[in-house]
């Protein structure tokens, strides 16, 4: 069997420059989705409920901040501007993941046998967009055509046409010799290959959702067959319009508000965007090319559903998947820990793939397998999506983490009842001990393709895991430029599991968020709250717990006081609305509880009572989210070693929970 070596990563996903960010944000469990930008697409161009041309959906997770460096890239003007993002954002990210290799700028490199596989199906929505500026003789004749009708003259129809063409060409680039091959999707690796000065090859897979996958499986191929030497493999994705989501809409793919994945009330998908790449070799070669193997490729499947439904997933297809994975990897799916799924959230799709996971593992000994979707934090982000999720399985392999599944509150059915194969997890776990740690990755798309990659973990060093602290901390502190190349030396694991950063990332997961202002008098207060609100309109979930820390940092003890709880940008705007129209009244005092909306006027020292609850108030003995969120409740709870699973009811169980509960509490405020 031959194993493939994953010796480099990079990637752009919304809130995430690289795979450690990536992977933060999967522990913490960061949503970046957000209301989708006017910017991007006018949704009341486009009302769900009036008529075939309407799109429901109303958030998206999308990049923010992206800018590429043509001048470090030497890339001209012109052709900067013929291109599709995605031609740049795809360039930048193989960049990135060539320097993690170990070639910075693709020095080193084995050029006449490494190539390049990029999963991509619509280009992006800017081609698209720029495809309007050739349909303007269509346009012109539709509105001649009105305006004769109407009785305009000859002469005053000219002139208004003009001026129409003139407006209507303006925001699209003019064509030119680049034009073309700027805006086709088929070109996207030919530019890194051009870039790099690559000779193994160059081009782009298009397997719909699953196509970054499929690239990744189709590179393992060529390396297992020895048709090239390296290859760099991955997806982008920059397609948020209205072909795609109204296309979506209509069949039903799309969420009615929050994504939930692998939950019991899914109903679809929140669309993303992004980039991902990942660096191949043999593992038997990754030592004398001087990489340094993240994971190991075990096995890789793909299939066809046949007769089944062009667009509607259907487990038999992605079993036969599963099968091809398994035994190209020499063991079976139930060693396996850890599953990166599909998972968009639909109500047939995660059905289906659950059921074939479930059914691939069989009666498998041992607790059930962990299932999750990055798609739940980033969105769906289509070509790019299996990219994704394989990365984020390569850095729980790197970590020795299984980490919580994002998304999912009421598990599916298929998770429940008596003896399930799999399950989600409430919380970052290590792999089980004593086994190799294992995950699959699955992605599915149109059109009935199928794709399962089976990873291995790696030993890390502790030389390993300074040298990529460093960078992730350089990566956060210098904006996000490539990284540096990582060290090539190897040995046994050094820190590994739950570690306190891990536990510091996993424990910062809550549900909602309390915002926090003073001022010196009302009419500052209301100024900070329209500011506050004009910014926080377009936040993502993930931006609304930043706000929250920064306010509260920047509290100054002024003597009025105001406080919002929200869980979104729609909440917030909400309450803040509620919160300006005290204080426009002139109000300096106001509570609604039901709502979350606090304003008060006090000197800088209140005098604070605490209420303790008394018997009749609920009891968890174990705590619950809370231990989970805070580590003084977590320590009290341990002190106090209550039953987990006791009866609430019996005083002999409620009264010391609530009285933990008190004292866990206090346990806080001191700590706060």
């Amino acid at each position: 069997m031959t194993s493939i070596a994953v010796v480099g990563m990079a990637c752009r996903y919304p809130g995430a420059r690289s795979p450690a960010e990536l992977w933060e944000n999967v522990l913490a469990r960061r949503r970046a989705f957000r209301p989708i930008p006017p910017e991007r697409l006018r949704l009341a161009d486009y009302p769900g409920g009036n008529g075939p041309d309407g799109t429901y959906v109303a958030q998206a997770a999308v990049l923010e901040g992206w800018e590429f460096d043509r001048v470090r890239f030497r890339v001209s003007g012109a052709s900067y501007r013929a291109a599709d993002p995605a031609h740049w954002l795809a360039l930048e990210v193989a960049g990135g993941a060539l320097a993690d290799a170990g070639f910075p700028g693709g020095e080193g490199l084995p050029r006449e046998g490494a190539a390049v596989l990029v999963g991509n199906s619509l280009t992006g929505e800017f081609s698209r967009a720029g495809l309007m500026r050739l349909r303007w003789p269509y346009v012109r004749r539709v509105v001649e055509r009105a305006l004769a009708g109407r009785g305009m003259g000859r002469g005053e129809r000219s002139d208004l046409l003009a001026a129409l063409e003139a407006a209507y060409k303006a925001p699209f680039p003019e064509p030119g010799d680049e034009t073309l091959a700027g805006g086709l999707s088929n070109t996207i690796a030919g530019r890194i290959c051009n870039h790099f000065d690559l000779h193994g090859g160059g081009w782009t897979v298009d397997g719909a959702c699953a196509s970054s996958l499929l690239a990744v499986a189709n590179a393992c191929s060529a390396l297992a067959a020895g048709e090239v030497d390296l290859a760099l493999a991955g997806g982008v994705d920059l397609s948020l319009d209205p072909f795609e989501l109204v296309g979506f809409a209509r069949a039903g793919a799309l969420a009615h508000g929050e994504m939930r994945v692998f939950d019991r009330r899914g109903t679809g998908f929140l669309p993303g965007e992004g980039c991902g790449m990942v660096v191949l070799v043999r593992e038997a070669d990754a030592a004398a090319l001087g990489c340094t193997p993240l994971a190991l490729v075990r096995g890789w499947g793909v299939s066809s559903d046949g007769r089944g439904g062009l667009t509607r997933p259907e487990a038999g297809g992605q079993r036969l998947a599963l099968r091809r994975a398994y035994a190209r990897a020499g063991f079976g799916p139930e060693s396996v820990a850890f599953f990166e799924a599909h998972g968009t959230g639909t109500e047939v799709g995660d059905a289906a793939e659950l059921r074939a996971l479930s059914l691939a593992r069989g009666g498998a000994p041992g607790p059930p397998a962990v299932v999750g979707s990055v798609k739940a934090l980033i969105g769906h982000t289509k070509a790019a999506a299996g990219v994704a999720g394989l990365i984020k399985a390569v850095m729980a392999l790197r970590a020795g983490v299984i980490p919580p599944t994002a998304g999912c509150a009421d598990p599916h059915p298929a998770l429940r009842g008596p003896g399930p194969a799999l399950r989600v997890a409430d919380d970052g776990e290590p792999f089980p001990a004593g086994a190799a740690p294992r995950a699959g990755v699955s992605a599915m798309g149109f059109g009935g393709i199928n794709t399962h990659v089976v990873l291995e973990g790696v030993p890390v060093t502790a030389e390993d895991e300074r040298t990529e602290a460093d960078r992730a901390e350089g990566e956060r502190t210098e904006g996000g430029g490539p990284p540096a190349p990582r060290a090539a030396s190897h040995a046994s694991s050094g820190a590994w599991g739950i570690t306190p950063a891990v536990r510091a990332l996993l424990r910062s997961a809550q549900d909602a968020e309390l915002l926090l202002l003073d001022a010196a008098d009302v009419e500052e207060m209301r100024v900070k709250v329209e500011t506050l609100g004009a910014r926080g309109a377009l936040f993502s979930a993930a931006e609304l717990g930043d706000a929250a820390q920064a306010l509260q940092r920047r509290l100054g003890g002024g003597p009025v006081r105001a406080a919002v709880v929200a869980r979104t940008a729609a909440e917030l705007a909400r309450r803040l609305e509620r919160l300006l129209g005290w204080l426009r009244a002139g109000a300096g005092c106001g509570v609604d509880v039901a709502e979350g909306v606090f304003l008060g006027t006090g000197g800088a020292s209140p005098r604070i009572g605490l209420l303790f609850p008394g018997q009749g108030s609920p009891a968890h003995p174990g705590g619950g989210a809370l231990c989970r969120r805070f580590a003084a409740f977590d320590a009290v709870y341990a002190r106090v070693a209550l039953p987990a699973d006791g009866d609430g009811v019996d005083t002999a169980v409620a009264q010391p929970a609530i009285a933990a509960a008190s004292a866990a509490a206090l346990a806080l405020l001191r700590e706060a």
